[in-house]
């Protein structure tokens, strides 16, 4: 059997040599290093080489998710899966997006952790229940966009680009009632009061040059 590689990046003493010992007692699994930080982290693990590194987030300077992105960053190919206490919304999506592969909770029970471990190594992205369902929920979350209909989401795409209200109508083969129309469910369905708060809402600070 191979023997899968893992470091430990852990501040508190308990959790980190619990989980040492949780690794190196399983066959096939070899902690080859622990950190205590990310700064000592961020210079000891390319060396390591490990194929997997449990990283906890709330570290004493640098956070878990900034070592992540720097090793990263640098080349690094071995996986990460987050270990932590926070299960926010943001949290989680900053580690994933960082480069994180899983994301545990600390109240993972000993046996989930080595199937996270395993799963990872394999190539899936182990995640606690309650985490990977705020994974899946964000995809449900509608945009602003969504709300609009297909009609009035052209209107407001050639809002963006500048055009007038009888340009839309135009290009769009309506009467200018009827762009005006539309452009009053859009603010209404937006809760928006004028053009600009609207195109904010749904391309951010992308505006027109256009004047109204």
């Amino acid at each position: 059997m191979e023997t899968i590689n893992i470091s430990i990046v852990e501040d508190i003493a308990e959790i980190r040599e619990g989980m040492r010992f949780l690794v190196n007692q399983t066959p096939g699994f070899s902690c080859v290093s622990v950190y205590t930080n990310a700064e000592d982290a961020l210079n000891g693990l390319p060396q390591d080489d490990p194929q997997l590194v449990i990283m906890d987030i709330g570290l004493p300077k640098s956070t878990g998710v900034d070592c992540i992105k720097k090793l990263k960053a640098q080349g690094c190919t071995m996986q990460f899966i987050v270990f932590t206490v926070y299960e926010d919304g943001d949290q989680v999506f900053e580690a994933l997006s960082a480069g994180a592969s899983g994301y545990l909770l600390k109240n993972t029970p000993p046996d989930k952790i080595i199937s996270a471990l395993r799963e990872l190594y394999d190539g899936g992205s182990p995640m606690s229940l309650s985490i990977a369902r705020k994974v899946v929920a964000s995809f449900h979350t509608p945009s602003e966009r969504d709300k609009l209909s297909s009609r009035e989401a052209e209107v407001l795409n050639l809002l963006s680009k500048g055009y007038l209200y009888k340009e839309i109508a135009s290009e769009l083969f309506i009467s200018t009632g009827t762009v005006r129309q539309h452009i009053h469910n859009i603010y209404d369905k937006l809760h928006v009061q004028n053009r600009t708060e609207a195109l904010n809402k749904v391309y951010g600070n992308r505006q027109s040059s256009h004047k109204m």
